[in-house]
């Protein structure tokens, strides 16, 4: 495999419209051929197989990063977490970010631990908000509430996308967990911006009661 194969291939994918779309969508220095994420999958399924010669080829491309991390989230865990952090290195934007779900990591929750604190630590927009998307899908269960708690607590939210990782991660904590969410917001630990927009999405799930939402409501913090 060449990188010019594999940029061929995408090409004979690409959609002008879709392009478009994804340019206005996606914020990012890379350039967007327009293929659809369908596609790209299929694409870093089969090129999985040599993954270390596609972690070699440059980040022109957002569908090219796209693959490199869906074909790494194949891998088995010993092998993602190999690899997970530099690839969280050349992310630059949400939608790869949060579609970066390695299902491995479900079955060695603690294990991967350790991970998630090492690039969250390094401070990043996107390292900060791939930490916390993580958590988010697969470490929103009683026994690591604690743990959560501790990362909202030291996220820098000024960044728009640790701001909104930081809201939905409140959020499902609320809609799971609504009484140790509570007291999460009643701490004041968040930027009021922050604060605000976790109770507005978890205010937006069908999932609470009405008395519910109206309690979060009274809990929202009003400016000046």
């Amino acid at each position: 495999m060449k990188y010019s194969d594999l940029i061929n291939e995408l090409q004979d994918f690409a959609e002008v419209d879709f392009a478009k779309f994804q340019r206005r969508l996606i914020p990012t220095k890379q350039k967007i051929i327009g293929v659809r994420t369908p596609i790209m999958r299929r694409i870093a399924k089969k090129y999985a197989v040599e993954i270390d010669k596609l972690l070699c080829f440059p980040n022109e491309y957002y569908e090219v990063t796209f693959i490199k991390l869906t074909a790494v989230s194949l891998l088995p865990y010993e092998k993602f977490a190999e690899k997970v952090e530099s690839c969280v290195s050349f992310i630059d934007n949400w939608a790869a970010c949060d579609c970066f779900k390695a299902k491995c990591i479900q079955k060695n929750q603690d294990a991967f631990l350790p991970v998630i604190e090492k690039i969250f630590l390094k401070g990043g927009e996107f390292e900060q908000r791939y930490a916390l998307v993580t958590l988010l899908s697969f470490y929103v269960e009683e026994k690591y509430l604690q743990c959560i708690e501790s990362y909202i607590l030291q996220a820098d939210t000024k960044p728009y996308y640790v701001h909104m990782a930081v809201a939905w991660l409140t959020a499902e904590i609320l809609v799971k967990y609504f009484d140790f969410g509570v007291q999460l917001l009643k701490k004041g630990i968040l930027q009021r911006k922050t604060h605000n927009k976790s109770i507005q999405k978890a205010i937006e799930s069908y999932r609470l009661t009405n008395e519910q939402k109206e309690f979060l409501r009274s809990l929202k913090i009003k400016e000046g």
